[in-house]
């Protein structure tokens, strides 16, 4: 563990415990498995739609060409 023993760990955990508070590192521990969920599932997903996807066509719109008249006062 370095150079800190166990009793050191300890100590820095509880200190962590009092300034936190249990209730907010639940949430942050339960935020932070969800994101790491959500991040698997997404590199899941996005690994097969890759391989299934053809790459874009370029496909080019008409072009249009017209002449802007100035409007005269009649």
């Amino acid at each position: 563990m370095g150079s800190f023993s166990v009793w050191h760990w300890l100590i820095v955990l509880l200190i962590i415990l009092l300034v936190f508070g249990t209730k907010k590192l639940r949430n942050l521990g339960s935020d932070l498995g969800g994101a790491v969920k959500g991040f698997k599932e997404g590199m899941k997903d996005g690994g097969s739609n890759a391989a299934e996807a053809q790459p874009a066509q370029k496909t080019e719109a008409p072009t249009i060409d017209v002449q802007a008249k100035d409007k005269t006062p009649t």
